[in-house]
């Protein structure tokens, strides 16, 4: 586990797109936190670390965004969805795709419905407005592998 801090969205975006850079093809990212700590900041800087150069925003009501970077990303925000069926009814095996990284915004709400391989963030309100404390862990076989490279890539931020 790894624990870093931010002082600005731009920190946010910019550590995120550090991780983005050690990603591969069917890796899975669940954000949590709570409403306003700078999930999709974060899903922005991922996604420019993916070299996604389309706005990202937030899918909360339509819950699923498709990006073509050097890696495709499916972004989801399942903040929305009240029941586990919910979360099959919107294909999210088919959504899993190994071609592409997906990240799930609230993605801790519908852990039991997951693969048990993933990068797990987790976002925290800190002293300052914009100060966050990022909570980073793996779940699984596929991220441990690259823990060093994560370290490294992180370090600029680490607490």
């Amino acid at each position: 586990m790894i624990t870093a801090a931010t002082t600005s969205v731009d920190a946010t975006r910019a550590l995120a797109a550090e991780i983005a850079a050690l990603a591969r093809p069917g890796d899975l990212v669940v954000l949590a936190g709570d409403l306003g700590t700078g999930k999709t900041a974060f899903a922005q800087g991922f996604a420019h670390g993916l070299g996604v150069d389309e706005q990202v925003t937030s899918p909360a009501f339509i819950l699923v965004r498709t990006y073509e970077g050097r890696i495709p990303l499916v972004h989801l925000d399942v903040y929305r969805l009240d029941t586990m069926q919910e979360l099959v009814d919107l294909g999210i095996a088919e959504l899993l795709d190994e071609g592409a990284v997906t990240l799930i915004e609230w993605g801790d709400a519908v852990a039991p419905g997951l693969p048990a391989d993933f990068l797990e963030v987790r976002l925290e309100a800190g002293a300052g407005a914009d100060e966050r404390v990022l909570t980073i862990r793996s779940v699984g076989p596929g991220w441990p592998p690259r823990a060093d490279a994560l370290r490294v890539a992180v370090a600029p931020w680490v607490v």
